[in-house]
């Protein structure tokens, strides 16, 4: 009696949004940097990222969904909990584009904007206040005010290219927060 692998779910696919933003603001920072994938989650956006030849450094609390981009040319996982108080795994590093997609931890949240090296660029689409009428996420601790990513950009040094807080039908209904920076 032979086994069969169990298959695997097909990885999710990547924000349209993200996706767009990616080749809206191409170059995305100096080619000699990588792109970080912040709360990567299943990534999504890190294998998208890889597609297109960049490297990147997928972040997030358990990296094992990871495990399909691992051999991967320019990936590198990191598990880390940014919530928990360990210190900064970042050090002195920068990167050519910071991505994040529904995640939000305002305590590291001008730490994460810092990260972005000359040139690079910041995309971020994470869930905004509104959104608890649909469902979750519903704690205002995870949700982005109007305006909010972008106002730490600024503060942060970076030109603003996209602020949207809106109500999405798609993929499921959602108010989402979405801010796409530049640092000159």
């Amino acid at each position: 009696m032979s086994t069969q692998p169990v298959p695997r779910p097909a990885p999710p696919k990547p924000s349209p949004w993200v996706k767009d933003m990616v080749a809206r603001l191409d170059p995305l920072g100096p080619a000699d940097l990588r792109a970080l994938d912040l709360a990567a989650g299943g990534g999504r956006h890190s294998r998208y990222l890889l597609d297109l030849e960049i490297p990147v450094l997928a972040v997030d609390r358990d990296i094992s969904a990871l495990d399909y981009l691992d051999g991967r040319d320019g990936f590198e996982a990191l598990q880390c909990n940014l919530e928990d108080g360990s210190p900064w795994p970042f050090a002195q590093e920068k990167f050519r584009a910071v991505i994040v997609a529904n995640y939000l931890w305002r305590p590291t949240l001008a730490q994460t904007l810092a990260l972005i090296a000359p040139g690079g660029t910041l995309i971020y689409e994470t869930f905004g206040t509104g959104n608890e009428k649909f469902g979750k996420p519903s704690n205002p601790d995870f949700l982005a005010r109007p305006h909010e990513i972008a106002e730490a950009a600024r503060v942060a040094g970076l030109s603003v290219i996209v602020d949207e807080h809106l109500e999405v039908a798609e993929p499921r209904p959602a108010v989402l927060h979405r801010c796409a920076a530049k640092r000159s």
